[in-house]
């Protein structure tokens, strides 16, 4: 499936390297890439402003802000109207701990992504959530172990050309 933008191999190679370092300077992306640094910067702000590019963050240590718990929790709703998934995904919306939510295919209708202090916060979240009447019928729960492979970024050069990394 190609995408809406019209990206040729310098800009996903400007896309790979700032995911994996978004605060580098427009002269080191430039001779990362090799393109010359006018070029480059032009590149850089049109996929900021087609929206290719959505923003900087910061890739934080929770091990050293203190304890925490990453749970991954499989959420049914008990309705299936258009208006019963926009509830759920607003009321989902208004809790920070849950840092990302999928809706997909399959058992259950949300894969969501929660990060907390510890297993009891968990617990007093997910009551205040089923107690928000927000059309959760049941969730399953899964607590994250360990991470074997940190986030590592999204594989651009394999979803921009089609193949597969193994070929």
């Amino acid at each position: 499936m190609r995408s809406s933008a019209s990206l040729d191999p310098f800009d996903i190679k400007i896309l790979v390297h700032l995911q994996r370092e978004g605060r580098c300077s427009n002269v080191d992306l430039s001779a990362a890439i090799g393109l010359s640094e006018s070029p480059c910067l032009l590149r850089t702000k049109r996929l900021q402003e087609i929206g290719v590019i959505r923003g900087y963050r910061a890739e934080v240590a929770l091990e050293k802000l203190g304890s925490h718990v990453i749970v991954f929790s499989e959420v049914t709703i008990s309705s299936h109207r258009p208006s019963d998934f926009r509830i759920f995904e607003a009321g989902a919306g208004e809790y920070h701990e849950i840092v990302e939510c999928y809706n997909v295919s399959g058992g259950y209708d949300y894969l969501l992504k929660i990060v907390v202090p510890g297993i009891s916060y968990f617990q007093a979240l997910m009551d205040r959530l089923l107690e928000d009447d927000i059309g959760i019928e049941k969730f399953a729960s899964r607590i994250v172990l360990r991470e074997p492979l940190e986030q590592r970024g999204y594989p651009l050069s394999i979803i921009a050309n089609g193949k597969p990394s193994w070929e």
